[in-house]
């Protein structure tokens, strides 16, 4: 694995009996990278996702995940990552401390640790009024950034986030994408998946998959520039309609 790259993905393949959900893909992700990582339903993203994060094992091919293989080391895998899911991941039936203090114990932190990052997470995103609130009270888009720092807790290499911003306002989701880059910034690589053809300008490298198979990968600018397209909605309706 090449010292620069935090994913290394060859020919990976994933088949349920006669299909193939996921059909020899390849790519490479570096630290600090936004990599979007399109596909319409049943393309073979979500399966993908589940290879990468160590929760499925492949049928053929490669892969690496923070330097650790896809076949053997899916637990190492899991350590050093961290993970959104589509839908909220967090506890409704506990407080915001509660839960990110909960998260900090799984995640192996220390109570001293896990009081600091609590408190800096309160500061930062200015929790401390509803600290004691029942996250279930919360507006989505609270939810959805707090998960989403919560994932950081443990400074992993690389945060995976499903469709993170569905169902939330164009405030929260700009205010998001916002923590996105300031994550990224700081190194972590953001792998992420997105039905909001305006945030995949958003990615510094966009991938999009079509029945299985990446048909384009690419920045944003030069996919635009290579399908004759004005905006990534525009290619990503080229390439899903053949």
């Amino acid at each position: 694995m090449k010292p620069e790259n935090v994913i290394e993905v060859e020919n990976l393949s994933k088949q349920f009996g006669n299909f193939k959900a996921v059909d020899s893909i390849s790519f490479e992700l570096k630290k600090g990278e936004i990599f979007g990582f399109l596909g319409a339903n049943g393309a073979g993203k979500t399966t993908a996702m589940k290879i990468l994060i160590g929760i499925s094992h492949p049928s053929s091919g490669k892969a690496r995940v923070a330097g650790f293989d896809v076949y053997k080391e899916t637990e190492n895998i899991k350590k050093n990552i961290g993970y959104m899911s589509q839908k909220f991941a967090l506890y409704d039936d506990l407080t915001v401390r509660e839960n990110i203090m909960f998260f900090g114990g799984i995640y192996g932190l220390s109570r001293k640790i896990i009081k600091e990052k609590t408190k800096a997470l309160e500061e930062e995103l200015q929790l401390q009024d509803i600290s004691n609130q029942l996250v279930g009270s919360l507006p989505l888009g609270w939810k959805q950034k707090l998960s989403f720092s919560v994932a950081l807790l443990h400074q992993p290499k690389i945060v995976f986030l499903d469709e993170p911003t569905g169902g939330v306002d164009p405030i929260t989701r700009r205010q998001f994408w916002e923590m996105i880059y300031k994550a990224a910034d700081q190194g972590t690589t953001i792998f992420v998946t997105t039905h909001y053809m305006d945030e995949a300008e958003y990615c510094d490298r966009v991938s999009i998959m079509v029945n299985g198979r990446i048909e384009a990968l690419d920045s944003p600018k030069k996919l635009k520039q290579q399908f004759q397209a004005e905006s990534m909605n525009e290619v990503f309706l080229k390439l899903a309609r053949g």
